[in-house]
């Protein structure tokens, strides 16, 4: 059985103007989540800026998320590292406050062969008796994550059930769900690719958009559950605009700024992140007005 179906949000952290991690906002946001829809939490992913946290507050802010969340909908913890003994250390220590599962980024920068990754991966799955999903994001990892591999670790670990698939290869994605036969979850990590990759199989995205439009993103993955896939195609495609636009800088930042301008959040990032372009502001505040959200 999945983690979750649908869309789980990855979730930002909010930081108040020091730079500390303001949990005041941060519980405000998650009631919007669940309010809103949202089918699960994705904590301390990319999104939440999880690379620029020290270990006591990445692990904080897990603990604080599967406390206000009190088991409502699945919480997902971002776990991974480039280090195995750091991801061992990590996902060990979210089993302990409760989340139900994982997310593990491929190592970044050691740029691992596939049979590291292999290692990498089942290592940290074995360490703990929590559902792991892995994460593929080559574009910032520099490493891909191959669809054998991917295949070979949910056949070989019991607990690694499926993917997050950035990579934005659709062909990939589709070899994937080919040679898998229905064996590993696919999620998409990508907004702009929810409806495509439901239809090749996938059990729903985990979403930047979802921070800001939470309701819309579920009904693009409940539309298609449904068997309203125009429907599903319509409010894909609607949403396209906004999508672009969160990602006319890297990801936080504009969806920082988003949430800002929708008055949830201070929107500090930390360095080396920065402030948003006055642009590429006016491009998403006209894009979240179209699509109806401000």
């Amino acid at each position: 059985m999945a983690v979750f179906t649908g869309a789980g949000v990855a979730i930002v952290t909010p930081m108040k103007k020091d730079g500390s991690i303001d949990y005041e906002s941060f519980e405000k946001l998650i009631e919007f989540q669940i309010e809103n829809g949202t089918d699960a939490i994705i904590v301390c992913g990319t999104t939440g800026e999880s690379s620029t946290q020290t270990h006591e507050e990445h692990l904080e802010t897990i603990k604080y998320c599967a406390e206000v969340v009190n088991k409502r909908i699945p919480v997902i913890a971002g776990t991974g590292s480039n280090a195995t003994d750091t991801a061992v250390y990590l996902s060990t220590e979210a089993e302990k406050y409760g989340v139900d599962g994982v997310l593990l980024v491929s190592p970044y920068y050691n740029k691992a062969t596939q049979n590291g990754l292999y290692a990498h991966f089942k290592t940290v799955a074995e360490s703990i008796k929590l559902p792991v999903i892995l994460y593929n994001v080559p574009s910032r990892t520099g490493c891909n994550i191959q669809p054998e591999t991917v295949v070979r670790l949910c056949k070989d670990v019991d607990n690694i059930v499926g993917v997050k698939e950035a990579s934005g290869n659709i062909d990939q994605i589709g070899h994937l769900a080919a040679i898998s036969h229905g064996y590993v979850d696919i999620y998409s990590g990508n907004d702009n690719e929810i409806t495509p990759i439901l239809a090749l199989g996938g059990k729903g995205v985990i979403s930047v958009l979802s921070n800001i439009a939470p309701r819309q993103t579920h009904d693009i993955c409940q539309k298609f559950f449904d068997g309203d896939i125009e429907g599903s195609i319509e409010a894909q495609l609607k949403a396209m605009d906004l999508c672009n636009a969160l990602f006319c800088e890297v990801n936080p930042i504009p969806v920082k700024k988003a949430l800002e301008l929708m008055g949830k959040i201070g929107g500090t990032l930390r360095m080396p992140l920065s402030e948003m372009e006055p642009a590429n502001t006016e491009r998403l505040k006209k894009a979240m007005q179209e699509y109806g959200i401000l």
